[in-house]
């Protein structure tokens, strides 16, 4: 920790790092291969939307604000994130550790090893100064995340939501487990029928 820096700087953006979200979720990244010529469209110009509103430190303030809530391992910080944005968005671990550790490194949160050698993430003291010294920008987000959720809510029929929300949690529950009770390795065997099941939903999918 250092406590040395003060609170004001914990979300400027580090040095070569101009974009937090930047790497989208995991098996999405097809969708950043868009060009910058021309006006874009599509899920993968839906999802740059989204992540463009973690720019300059948002999501570092999110990151921070979710642990102030309660002490919590990474992967519950990258599903509430995926729920505050709503629709099929999640950031990545390699996005979402990295931005763990800087707080760490600024003395805003603490990193203590659990079962399973996870670690849990809390605010620290320095932390909840830093936050409610960003609490007006930190609102500002919440309401733009609100209202970009009501609006793909709204524009997404309430059966595919729903599947979708069914779907996301099966994955979650059988790649990692429960809050405090993590998944056992998958087996080959079972990684590939999980593709197998994926892969053929797809084609359905595309034929409906």
């Amino acid at each position: 920790m250092h406590p040395h820096h003060h609170p004001h700087h914990a979300f400027h953006s580090p040095r070569g790092m101009h974009h937090d979200g930047g790497e989208g979720s995991r098996g999405h990244g097809r969708e950043h291969g868009h060009g910058h010529g021309g006006p874009q469209h599509g899920p993968g110009a839906e999802r740059h939307r989204r992540e463009r509103m973690f720019e300059a430190g948002g999501l570092k303030l999110i990151a921070l604000h979710l642990i102030a809530q309660q002490p919590s391992h990474g992967y519950d910080v990258i599903r509430a994130i995926g729920e505050l944005v709503g629709g099929d968005y999640q950031p990545s671990p390699g996005t979402i550790y990295p931005t763990l550790s800087y707080l760490v490194d600024m003395g805003h949160a603490t990193a203590t090893e659990v079962e399973g050698g996870r670690k849990r993430y809390a605010i620290t003291p320095e932390g909840q100064a830093a936050l409610q010294e960003q609490d007006g920008a930190l609102q500002q987000l919440l309401a733009r995340l609100a209202h970009g959720k009501d609006r793909e809510a709204r524009q997404r029929p309430a059966g595919l939501v729903r599947a979708m929300e069914n779907f996301k949690t099966a994955l979650r529950l059988k790649t990692h487990g429960q809050p405090g009770v993590p998944a056992a390795p998958l087996t080959d065997a079972q990684v590939a029928a999980i593709a197998a099941i994926l892969d053929e939903a797809a084609l359905k999918i595309e034929k409906a």
